[in-house]
């Protein structure tokens, strides 16, 4: 793996971990812990890119960051309706 790579798969992973930790503060009642929420805006990022791509394209980081942490708000209700049934 060269330098660009890996500096992109570290910058992917703050981001996906900042945007957990916003979707942990903004749905309150429905976070799981710091570490999870983590992980979460991790797995919300490629939902994010996927949902809302065609909606937020090259916002540059605070784009990355919004796109991410939707993908992470969305991740979140469908753990929370899941975990209901």
């Amino acid at each position: 793996m060269d330098e660009t790579a890996l500096i992109n798969l570290l910058v992917f992973l703050a981001i996906g971990a900042v945007a957990g930790w916003i979707a942990g503060q903004l749905m309150k009642g429905r976070s799981f812990g710091l570490v999870t929420n983590m992980i979460v805006g991790i797995i919300g990022s490629f939902i994010g890119g996927y949902l809302f791509s065609s909606f937020i394209n090259n916002g540059g980081l605070i784009g990355s960051i919004a796109t991410a942490t939707l993908g992470a708000i969305v991740l979140l209700v469908l753990v929370k309706l899941l975990k209901k049934i």
